[in-house]
């Protein structure tokens, strides 16, 4: 056992420090580590092909994969640039208003939809926005990024970790609801109120060109309104059923594939939809599915009821105090590195702590207030972040890592006191046991 230990330990290392590097690209060497490990795993007599494909969490798989579907549809709509356009006329280029309208409409996107997406489509229609008001384009920017990061710990399918976590503590949407949307909705408010102070001087700025932005016509963005209005229903359906889903006792996944084959059925009955499916993000899925395989080996070397055993000391004796251990180490680790990697590595050790009797609800909110404001610390802390700050290198203000870090970093301190401010006032809630 000690023999396979560390071989499972040195695989994930290599495969964690390679996609820390992105020297490899991370599905690619997310699935090299994981075949690695089955079939080191085969000869050390520790970890079967079997044992794999039971550490695969279909539940997350398959949801992420249904939301992708709706997304890809939704997409080819116009419907995000519509509402970019419409948000952006109410503010009548006021950057503040900017700001807030763009930075909410991110936000409430994110609630639902993934924040990639989000960020794909939202970004470019604010560069043009601000290109034609002839503003810094750069707090516009940030604040879409940070709120939507910030935003998407709201709900079970606002962010992929989110959907791993609800999937393993078995929480449900409306959980998420009772519990992580107050926080958030704190730490929203928090992190508008940084951006304003930060920003101070380029909302002081005055709007060019107001007349044109006026002139701009959204009901153009509008590509399929047929389909537009087809998938709105089906999205309407699926969120009304993700509030109902744990009293109908279905789970998340079959929720989102009901809604993904019955947009297929509606607005592609006779079509091949390869076109759509060509959207779906298949090495996103590859790579989750590739993580869960490397950390279930980890799991039956017992390298993670170690690393559980070392934590279960300090749970026992105060669990308020390894939550916020949880949180800050959480947080800052997904600074640092994506957080998706962090989070399904901290699962199986949470969730050992659950096996051995220790009530570990209140661990399992540290987590997910970590992982997702976290990732607003830095450039790298999320693929929507990146994603950012690519597409603002097509302006006169691109964001460099250091203007990352004079608001995003500030953005991701406060949202954790938050965050910590919480667990030590409403420990007792967020802890008991859900039903």
């Amino acid at each position: 056992m000690e023999h396979s230990f560390w071989i499972s330990l040195i695989i994930f290392g290599v495969t964690f420090g390679l996609i820390i590097s992105e020297k490899v690209h991370r599905t690619v060497i997310g699935l090299f580590g994981a075949i690695t490990m089955v079939v080191v795993g085969m000869m050390g007599k520790f970890y079967t092909p079997e044992q794999a494909l039971g550490a695969i969490d279909f539940n997350t798989i398959g949801l992420l994969m249904g939301m992708m579907v709706l997304i890809a549809i939704l997409e080819d709509t116009g419907a995000f640039q519509y509402l970019g356009i419409y948000t952006a006329k109410k503010t009548k280029g006021n950057p503040w208003l900017l700001v807030l309208a763009l930075g909410t409409l991110t936000t409430l996107l994110s609630l639902i939809l993934d924040n990639v997406t989000t960020i794909i489509l939202i970004v470019p229609v604010t560069i043009i926005i601000t290109k034609i008001l002839k503003i810094n384009p750069m707090p516009v920017l940030m604040a879409e990024a940070l709120l939507s990061d910030t935003g998407g710990v709201a709900t079970l399918v606002g962010d992929p970790p989110n959907i791993m976590i609800g999937s393993a503590a078995n929480f449900s949407f409306n959980t998420f609801l009772t519990h992580s949307m107050p926080v958030v909705i704190v730490a929203w408010l928090v992190t508008l109120l940084v951006l304003k102070f930060i920003f101070r001087k380029e909302m002081k700025q005055k709007p060019q060109n107001i007349d044109e932005l006026m002139k701009m016509n959204e009901k153009d963005a509008i590509t399929d309104m047929p389909t537009l209005k087809i998938i709105v229903g089906i999205l309407c359906l699926v969120v009304a059923l993700f509030f109902l889903h744990s009293s109908l006792h279905i789970a998340p996944s079959t929720v989102a594939l009901i809604g993904a084959s019955l947009a297929l059925l509606l607005i592609s009955p006779r079509k091949d939809p390869q076109k759509i499916f060509a959207k779906i993000e298949l090495s996103v899925l590859v790579f989750f599915a590739s993580l869960f395989v490397i950390v279930g080996g980890l799991e039956h070397a017992g390298v993670l009821e170690h690393v559980a055993n070392i934590l279960v000391g300090g749970a026992a004796d105060n669990m308020v105090l390894t939550a916020i251990i949880v949180l800050w180490t959480s947080a800052t680790l997904s600074a640092l590195v994506d957080n998706i990697p962090f989070t399904v590595a901290m699962i199986p050790v949470i969730a050992h702590l659950q096996s051995q009797g220790v009530d570990v609800n209140l661990l399992w909110w540290a987590l997910v207030f970590g992982v997702g404001f976290g990732g607003n610390g830095s450039p790298i802390g999320s693929t929507a972040n990146v994603i950012v700050v690519s597409k603002s290198e097509q302006t006169d203000s691109p964001i460099t890592f250091k203007k990352w870090l004079k608001s995003g970093t500030a953005t991701m301190i406060v949202t954790c006191i938050v965050a910590t401010i919480a667990i030590l006032l409403f420990h007792d809630f967020l802890g008991a046991p859900v039903a």
